[in-house]
């Protein structure tokens, strides 16, 4: 399932939000991504439209499962990235911001390598890397 990158930061930026408060509105969607609301409109009909999440008129927003599936691989991937990163010695916000752009180009069979290393050389534990 292909989709383009800035849906997929959208619904990672949903799921992030969502773990973070309970529910997912447009204008916190706005301020996560530093984005207009127009824009957030825009995606959010998009993304409804395609199955992505559910939204009833002006009610709370909701990943569908293709959206959370989506979302999960994502945020997982950037989770991963990050730890990477701040075990080559990257500062932890420049790690953050980086692993924001490599996550959606970089291949499966590096990011198991990368995986793997994490979980060689750290105590974070990264699991169900390989099915993606």
């Amino acid at each position: 399932m292909k989709i383009q990158q800035s849906a997929e930061d959208y619904l990672e930026a949903m799921l992030m939000l969502e773990e973070e408060h309970g529910y997912i509105r447009s204008i916190d969607i706005a301020r996560h991504l530093g984005v207009t609301k127009p824009s957030v409109s825009y995606a959010v009909k998009r993304l409804k439209e395609s199955g992505y999440i559910n939204m009833e008129a002006n009610g709370p927003i909701t990943l569908a499962p293709p959206g959370r599936k989506i979302a999960t691989r994502i945020y997982e991937r950037h989770k991963a990235l990050t730890a990477f990163l701040e075990i080559l010695g990257v500062d932890a916000d420049q790690a953050e911001e980086d692993a924001c752009k490599i996550e959606h180009v970089i291949s499966h069979d590096t990011y198991v390598a990368i995986c793997k290393f994490v979980n060689a050389n750290s105590d974070v534990n990264i699991v169900n890397y390989e099915d993606e």
